[in-house]
């Protein structure tokens, strides 16, 4: 073996020993596999501090087992990870060799591979979002992630300056606080620790220094406190440690920028800890408090800093209990208790729970429970990019409160939650009915901003139902999902009994109950969708005549249909279309030929046929055309909301269409432009326009806010290659984003 493939072989087996020592199935077959694999495909690549690049690979998969507690579906995920995007081997590949799930892993993470946040805040907030929700397939490519970017923080070393700076701050944004929302305590403050070390090299070094120089005297003043306290520790018969944990540069230097203090004036650098293993038969939680009571026998207590995280733990699965005494050299001490188990929970997260569950733990079955704890911030519906990413943030970042119920129970809420969040987190009914609250015993309206420590009783009622409005102001994604829920549910209800009587007032007409009638009835007051026609008349916005039957007679042929196409607009107004005479007027109908396309002709245009003004297709869309009852063609797109309806309703009027070319005819057609706000951009797409293109610009509607912009430009073109062209030529523009035809 060369020297390099000792290095592998070496770290290989670390890998092997880490999970040979974890609790779960033994696969090492197929993680062998796997390594095999990946040493193949990246054979030959050097990382840019000259290691062989499996190095990489190897390394993330030491954090995702030791320092996370996966198995080995995650641990050949990790081996694997960078297969698919550096390598010619294909999605298809690993699914071959490594069945669905590692396949669908690695998918994920190939995904999500590129920057995280690129130079605009949409394309920034869109990336966010394929990156958590990922999360809905599987939270092993979180996972993964995260240790892969813990592995890149601890070789950032070998990078340029400006691109670490972009690292350290995505870290410090993104995956610190992420892996401290999933409970990876140890994997978050390092991640903090190192982007604080690149971002601010010399406060880091400043801190380091000063820590290192204090050492000494911080070890004498914990062994004055320790001595009594092991003491009475080893009396009760316990097996623990006690040591004193430093804070983190990080959070040193963080408390100095917030409380504006130095160094020398923050008295909790460093933590005791004690951690016990638990003794048969006696529960934690009473072991916590049986040191809690030998330490504050010894020692005066702080009332104000006591942390029971034991009977209530945090939301990421954190406990321990917190306390802070006088030591005997008069400093104040923070003194963390936690079992072994607590311990291990609060440095590995979640996955630390399957260390202390039977041999052969099947990891699958715990990330389902696991993922049930964070998948309600990615329950909102399709949520804009940018609110999705605000929702995010504040769920992410936000600091938790701690409410009551009037019987003392307790729930955490994010920061911010109102009256009505804690009213659907006691139980969806009880949002749904929510009428008001009592906080603190007064009465407060749904709105009301809750702080910690508030006890909340809410007041509900029967007849109350969600309301359009309580969206405003809800914060949790858990309020709004089930909000938006009722809603929909609400008009889907409200849609059946307004057909009910729409039925029971046509049947009392004697007038027949079919699709066409409903139709044109839909039609006829001015609604595109049948749900919508029923939904208002249920609410009483629209009251059908008692002439139903004469109204529905009269309104058949002609009128019906210029009355449907005047109010959607589907016939321009300075259009000969709707001065055309009625079919009883013509001394005789055109035949269409319906075993052929019938010629949409430049010169047929207006006259023959016109353009259906709600999805307005112009020559290249793909079309078909609507006989009216003009005997004119009305030209839709094939994708139009209303052209379905037709297609169901009058398939007998439609016909194929194929259109000729139109070089003198102009149509209407609408570009939506988003980019990055700047001096000139206007100015530019505009010149291109007019002046490149030759093309008329009739309406344009362009919106600037925190540095980027969109709009909406009205043209007249040609056809779909004209447009096809414009497009592309925008779209090369510096600071454009995305340049793309809407509907008007």
């Amino acid at each position: 073996m060369t020297e390099e493939e000792l290095l592998i072989q070496k770290e290989f087996d670390e890998l092997l020993n880490d999970y040979i020592n974890s609790n779960h199935r033994r696969k090492v077959e197929r993680i062998t596999k796997a390594f095999n694999f990946a040493n193949h495909a990246h054979a030959g690549v050097k990382r840019l501090d000259g290691d062989p690049y499996i190095m990489h690979p190897l390394a993330v998969a030491r954090v995702v087992c030791s320092e996370m507690g996966l198995g080995s579906t995650s641990i050949c995920s990790a081996l694997l990870h960078d297969v698919v995007e550096d390598t010619e081997y294909t999605v298809d590949d690993i699914k071959n060799m490594f069945g669905e799930k590692i396949a669908q892993i690695v998918d994920g993470l190939t995904k999500i591979s590129g920057a995280i946040f690129g130079e605009q805040a949409s394309a920034q907030a869109e990336n966010f979002r394929k990156l958590l929700l990922t999360m809905n397939n599987d939270i092993r490519v979180i996972l993964i992630k995260i240790a892969d970017r813990l592995h890149n923080m601890r070789t950032l070393g070998s990078m340029l300056p400006a691109k670490q700076y972009k690292i350290a701050g995505e870290t410090l944004f993104l995956y610190a606080p992420l892996a401290h929302r999933l409970g990876l305590f140890a994997i978050k403050t390092e991640l903090e620790d190192l982007s604080f070390k690149y971002e601010h090299p010399q406060e880091y070094a400043f801190i380091h220094e000063k820590l290192k120089a204090t050492e000494k005297s911080r070890m004498l003043l914990f062994d004055h406190f320790a001595e009594p306290v092991r003491t009475k520790l080893d009396k009760m018969g316990l097996t623990y440690e006690m040591r004193a944990r430093v804070k983190s540069a990080y959070s040193i230097w963080n408390k100095m920028q917030s409380k504006g203090v130095a160094f020398e004036d923050i008295y909790d650098l460093y933590a005791v800890r004690v951690i016990f293993e638990p003794l048969p038969n006696v529960d934690e939680k009473n072991l916590c408090w049986d040191i809690y009571s030998v330490i504050t026998d010894i020692y005066r207590i702080r009332p104000d800093r006591i942390r029971d995280w034991v009977s209530r733990s945090k939301a990421n699965g954190y406990q321990a209990l917190h306390l802070t005494v006088m030591g005997p050299d008069g400093q104040w001490i923070e003194i963390q208790i936690r079992s072994r188990r607590m311990d291990d929970i609060a440095e590995k997260g979640f996955a630390a729970h399957w260390k202390y569950k039977e041999n052969n733990v099947e990891e699958d079955t715990e990330l389902d429970k696991w993922l049930q704890t964070i998948t309600e911030i990615l329950e909102s519906p399709d949520p804009n990019a940018l609110d999705f990413l605000d929702t995010i943030k504040l769920n992410l970042f936000a600091s938790e409160i701690f409410v009551f119920t009037p019987k003392g129970d307790i729930k955490t809420l994010p920061q911010g939650a109102t009256a009505l969040d804690f009213a659907y987190a006691l139980h969806t009914n009880i949002g749904n009915k929510c009428i008001g609250a009592k906080v603190n015993h007064h009465l407060a309206p749904l709105s009301h901003r809750l702080s910690s420590g508030d006890q909340i009783e809410i007041l509900t009622s029967r007849s109350q139902e969600p309301q359009p409005e309580w969206l405003n102001f809800v914060t949790t994604a858990r309020a709004r999902t089930k909000i938006d829920w009722s809603l929909k549910r609400m008009k889907k209800e409200g849609a059946k009994k307004g057909e009910e009587k729409v039925i029971a007032i046509l049947k009392k007409a004697d007038v027949e109950i079919n699709t066409t009638n409903m139709d044109k009835l839909t039609l006829l007051f001015s609604f595109r969708k049948r749900e919508d026609f029923f939904y208002s008349v249920e609410k009483g916005d629209v009251i059908l005549p008692d002439n139903i039957k004469k109204l529905l007679k009269k309104n058949t042929g002609n009128t019906l249909v210029k009355y449907v196409r005047n109010a959607l607009g589907m016939v321009p107004k300075n259009s000969n279309v709707s001065q055309l005479p009625s079919p009883e007027g013509k001394k005789e109908k055109a035949k269409f030929d319906k075993s052929k396309p019938y010629i949409l002709s430049e010169e047929d245009f207006e006259h023959n046929y016109v353009i259906a003004q709600c999805c307005k297709p112009i020559p290249g869309d793909d079309a078909f055309g609507f006989i009216n009852d003009d005997n004119t063609v009305v030209v839709h797109k094939r994708s139009c909301p209303i052209a379905m309806r037709l297609k169901s309703s009058f398939g007998e009027r439609l016909l194929s269409t194929e259109w000729s070319n139109h070089r003198n005819a102009s149509f209407e057609a609408t570009l939506e432009v988003k980019g990055i706000d700047s001096m000139g951009v206007l100015n530019t797409i505009t010149k291109i326009i007019s002046d490149d293109f030759n093309v008329n610009i009739q309406r344009l509607l362009i919106e600037a806010k925190d540095g980027v912009f969109e709009g909406k430009i009205k043209l007249k073109v040609h056809n779909v290659e004209d447009l096809q062209q414009l497009c592309v030529t925008l779209s090369k523009i510096e600071n454009i984003k995305s340049v793309g035809r809407v509907a008007d």
